[in-house]
């Protein structure tokens, strides 16, 4: 049995688990409640494991509603904060954001069989994340290599997948080196999240601890990163960069920094993969005065919309993209909860998912996809320390 020793996790105060936690084959159990009607989505909730929070946990979404309904946990995965599925469905693979594992200063990469009918879990195996509290996990498009990033480790690590959806030993880990100005949360680098092109030709990478963008070219036959020249683009001091996300045309990128709470947005060389900087904007409102940082960003799917969520105002902020990439501010939508971390927004555009993690809510809004703006619906369910949302195909 592999066990995870009882550590403090620097990243965030709260990750503290008990003597119990563990991420042992053994250990892995699920709970089912019932089959899946037709015609609805499936939502899986990475969590803190902390308090009252068991693992991951599975829902059923109603595409006309915006009904979520409980239907099992996947318990006794130790923090599977971040979570990705295979193109296939039939895998999802979560890290376990720790500070040691196996005896060494890592945190771990969990990979799940997906039951095609329920949904239900399975755990293959593990590996180490070759970082302490990992905190970013994605897939490519041929499903043959995860890619994490390490938060504590200021690092990021590609595995190959193995032919039963299991992981194999890293391939690959490229450490990040520097530092910036904010003493308390840039001492060194810290990788916030790794993604890749649509084209898996290129993997970017934010470093909040460097204010870096790291841009690899990636070899998806043998899970290789190689630094592009420059290998990065440097934000403003301070900014912490820590999530990004791609326009569909794939001729923009946009970064939402956690430190200064704004958002930049690059337009992308699709040949070279480097960066130009058209416009960063605040994410707040003019008469906020708190303290805020920047958590999570997504795109619209037909590219027209840009979200970022706010911890401290509690928001979503919400910009329109013209077609040169450019940001215009159109608003901000309260999360109706506290400390919104990740939030997905549905396939067709039609809602957008917020997990309120302070408040142990997901909280359920539609968008209007000619404006922008979001309604809440009024669903709302409770789930302890939500963090992530994936959505996964919808059961038939």
């Amino acid at each position: 049995m592999i066990q995870i020793k009882n550590k403090r996790v620097s990243r965030r105060d709260f990750l503290k688990f008990g003597g119990a936690s563990a991420l042992g084959l053994s250990l892995a159990r699920l709970r089912f409640t019932g089959a899946l009607p037709a015609g609805e989505l499936l939502l899986y909730v990475g969590t803190y494991t902390t308090g009252k929070s068991e693992g991951i946990y599975r829902y059923r979404f109603n595409l006309s509603s915006g009904e979520l309904k409980h239907v099992g946990t996947t318990s006794h995965v130790t923090n599977p904060s971040y979570l990705t599925l295979s193109p296939s469905g039939r895998h999802l693979y979560a890290v376990n954001e720790v500070d040691e594992f196996g005896n060494s200063k890592s945190g771990a990469i969990s990979a799940f069989a997906v039951d095609e009918r329920s949904g239900e879990l399975r755990l293959l195996n593990q590996q180490p994340s070759l970082g302490a509290s990992p905190c970013y996990v994605e897939i490519n498009a041929h499903g043959s290599f995860v890619l994490a990033a390490n938060y504590g480790g200021g690092n990021v690590a590609v595995f190959p997948v193995q032919p039963d959806g299991s992981l194999g030993a890293a391939t690959e880990m490229k450490q990040d080196e520097g530092s910036s100005i904010n003493r308390d949360r840039q001492e060194g680098p810290h990788a916030h999240c790794i993604l890749l092109d649509r084209s898996n030709g290129f993997a970017y990478s934010c470093d909040l601890g460097t204010d870096r963008i790291m841009i690899f070219r990636f070899d998806d036959r043998n899970g290789k990163l190689q630094p592009v020249a420059p290998p990065w683009f440097q934000l403003q001091p301070g900014a912490g960069p820590r999530h990004l996300a791609f326009h569909p045309s794939g001729k923009y990128i946009f970064v939402i920094n956690e430190l200064n709470s704004t958002i930049t947005a690059f337009a992308r060389d699709r040949a070279n993969g480097s960066l130009q900087p058209l416009r960063t904007l605040t994410t707040l409102p003019d008469n906020f005065r708190g303290a805020n940082s920047g958590a999570d960003i997504h795109v619209s799917p037909d590219g027209r919309f840009v979200y970022c969520s706010n911890r401290g105002h509690d928001s979503i902020a919400i910009f329109a993209v013209d077609r040169a990439g450019g940001l215009t501010a159109v608003g901000h939508e309260s999360t109706r909860g506290t400390t919104p971390r990740n939030f997905a927004i549905h396939p067709s555009g039609t809602f957008l998912l917020v997990a309120n993690q302070k408040s142990d809510s997901i909280v359920v809004f539609r968008r209007d996809q000619s404006t922008g703006r979001l309604t809440a619906t009024g669903q709302v369910v409770e789930v302890p320390v939500p963090v992530c949302l994936k959505f996964a195909g919808t059961i038939s």
